[in-house]
């Protein structure tokens, strides 16, 4: 007997949360998971699944273009509905929210479609004006996207409305330079918007190797990409025409019709209670937890972005897994969070797992490189000029591949498998044992000079 009304509440149905109700029920716990929006989280609702979808609608603008030089009488021009892809697209979010509602039902976990807020180490209190009880809180409420703060910032929008535009904008601004600014950049251009990227430093896509994000941006500009760079908001006016006149250092006004925000993710912690259990947060208001997702009160865990950790969809089903599998199934697991590849979803792909040439130098010291440097055969024969870019980085003593990177088609699919290998901590002698599989891009992983 149980002096709780729970053994298992979670806070937030999105993949962390999800996974870690599913799994903690099938092993026999009782549990039951809060969420005021939608089962299914960011991800499922408005984020990868949604965004990848529109990336997909994306690239007919290019395929239709190269199917006139592989002989198919294409149009010269072809008619794009916004309106179909977006419903369509919104069509699939709901089936996939119905199945996550559909697997978590089956496994006889309660749904409660409300708000709940941490009361206490073991108590919930539900926007019913409900206090529930539990043995153990699992808080997996995830980020929200990050707005500056300046005059006329409420005139933008951030990637939760971007996919509910009521058309694709003719002119857009999007403020950021990480993967969602460089993906959603990709597919607006393909859609027929003028695209104008605005970052406050130098760089895009911090953190991946510098020689594919710098191939990024240059393909980026041959497309016809606007880069800002060293800009900093100072202020954005809406002028009688709807038009929007963005204010920023260094640079002339801009004059759009969409500003989007892609800058940065913030943790989901304000309003939720969490000072009542005695939880610590970190500087970005993310909870702190340890290998285990424990809080620093000990009944209450935390899996997923609300941890910010690294926020990716796949690590928050992994820690759900893990959090279950030890609390409940007799089964202690950690998450390794080492060697986890990595993709953006850009006008080409780029993708990468493990060391980047920088970051193996400073930690090996020795360090050789590999590189193919090449054009698809698909972009030849289109008479495309856009060139792909694998790198693998070794260590210079033992030959083992630290890092691999990459940008073309496609390369988000080859390095899933690739990323094996890295993990294993096989060598480059061992990737070159391996017949190359002809013709495809992928052989380029075992032809490296």
């Amino acid at each position: 007997m149980t002096d709780y009304d729970y053994d298992l509440f979670v806070i937030g149905a999105g993949s962390g949360g999800v996974r870690a109700a599913r799994v903690a029920a099938a092993h026999g716990a009782k549990v039951a998971i809060a969420e005021e929006y939608r089962v299914g989280g960011t991800c499922v609702i408005r984020g990868c699944v949604p965004k990848k979808l529109l990336v997909y609608g994306a690239h007919f603008a290019e395929d239709l273009k190269d199917a006139r030089r592989f002989g198919w009488n294409v149009p010269a021009q072809c008619d794009f509905s916004w309106s179909t892809l977006r419903g369509n697209v919104m069509e699939e979010v709901d089936r996939i929210n119905g199945a996550y509602t559909q697997t978590l039902t089956s496994h006889h976990v309660e749904i409660i479609a409300a708000r709940a807020t941490v009361a206490g180490p073991h108590e919930v209190a539900l926007a019913d004006n409900r206090t529930v009880t539990a043995k153990t809180i699992l808080v997996a409420v995830g980020a929200h996207p990050s707005i500056p703060t300046f005059p006329g910032h409420e005139h933008g929008i951030t990637s939760n409305e971007a996919f509910h535009l009521p058309d694709v904008p003719k002119r857009i601004l999007i403020a950021g330079a990480g993967y969602i600014a460089n993906e959603f950049a990709g597919l607006f251009h393909q859609f027929g918007a003028h695209v104008i990227i605005v970052n406050r430093t130098q760089e895009i896509l911090r953190g991946y190797d510098v020689s594919i994000r710098d191939r990024l941006l240059q393909i980026s500009i041959m497309k016809g990409l606007e880069f800002r760079f060293d800009a900093a908001f100072q202020k954005i006016e809406r002028g009688d025409n709807n038009c929007l006149t963005v204010h920023m250092s260094n640079h002339e006004p801009a004059v759009v019709d969409c500003v989007m925000f892609a800058t940065g993710r913030s943790p989901n912690t304000r309003g939720l209670g969490l000072e009542t259990a005695g939880a610590e947060l970190d500087q970005h208001g993310a909870i702190v937890v340890d290998a285990d997702n424990r809080s620093t009160c000990e009944s209450l865990y935390a899996v997923g972005d609300v941890t910010n950790r690294v926020q990716l969809t796949p690590v928050a089903i992994r820690e759900g897994q893990a959090f279950a599998d030890t609390l409940y199934g007799g089964k202690p697991t950690r998450v390794d969070y080492d060697c986890i590849p990595s993709a953006v979803f850009s006008h080409p792909p780029l993708a990468g797992v493990g060391l980047t040439e920088a970051q193996a130098k400073e930690k090996l010291g020795s360090v050789r490189v590999y590189t193919s440097d090449f054009r698809p055969m698909k972009n030849v024969l289109a008479g495309r000029n856009e060139r792909s870019l694998y790198k693998m980085v070794c260590d210079g003593e033992t030959g083992r591949v630290v890092g691999l990177h990459m940008i073309g088609p496609d390369v988000p699919e080859i390095l899933q498998a690739a990323a094996i290998a890295v993990k294993a901590g096989l060598t480059k002698d061992q990737f070159d044992d391996v017949v190359a599989l002809h013709p495809t891009m992928a052989e380029e992983l075992v032809l490296m000079k």
